[in-house]
């Protein structure tokens, strides 16, 4: 890990997800969040202060970045120790299946090296009728947006901690064994190859 990625990385991260838009966005999806709660790609704990911890009984995360997750263990502490942490990748969690009754995962779907792996074991471990809830930007539906997000995505990861900004994420959801009862989907302030969002709650789809 270089120098950059432990100490620089992190806060700027934390400084970016954290502005105004997606902001909005946490408040809009993680309060309906509830009972035992697994959140993917945690971060530096910025979804913390949307969760409402009258419905919420635990919220375990999971993140491979320690510098991140050193900053959302300092967040953790103002929340009565309801927040544990599993350094560990997303597509591979020692937990045991259907022990979840949600899974949230916000603004890291677009990092993980393995986006379907994370979302089969996020598919796992939701008891059945569980819930993914999920905010996360993505492919623009303008055909010369998508092209300078194809274009600009192989630098853009050198200096985002490996970000995709081209990665279609309602395809993916789908694809991963969730139905959506609620997708949103709409640009916030900024550039456009950056900030088209896909947010709201995909349930466990039931097995015929």
């Amino acid at each position: 890990m270089s120098l950059y990625e432990k100490y620089f990385l992190p806060k700027l991260l934390d400084c970016c997800c954290g502005m105004e838009g997606f902001q909005k966005k946490r408040a809009q999806v993680i309060p309906r969040v509830s009972g035992r709660v697994l959140e993917i790609g945690i971060g530096s704990g910025l979804n913390f202060d949307f969760y409402d911890f009258e419905k919420v009984t635990e919220v375990i995360g999971v993140d491979p970045a320690v510098s991140s997750v050193a900053l959302a263990k300092s967040r953790a502490k103002d929340f009565h120790s309801k927040i544990s942490f599993i350094e560990a990748t997303a597509e591979s969690i020692e937990l045991e299946s259907s022990s979840f009754d949600s899974v949230v995962i916000g603004f890291s779907l677009c990092t993980i090296p393995e986006p379907m792996q994370a979302l089969a074991e996020a598919h796992r471990l939701l008891k059945s009728g569980g819930s993914l809830f999920f905010l996360e930007h993505g492919l623009a539906p303008e055909p010369n947006i998508q092209k300078w997000q194809h274009r600009i995505t192989p630098v853009w990861k050198k200096i985002a901690g490996g970000c995709n900004l081209n990665r279609n994420i309602e395809e993916l959801i789908i694809a991963g064994g969730f139905e959506f009862k609620d997708l949103k989907k709409k640009y916030i302030k900024g550039p456009k190859i950056a900030s088209y969002l896909y947010y709201g709650e995909a349930p466990k789809a039931k097995v015929n």
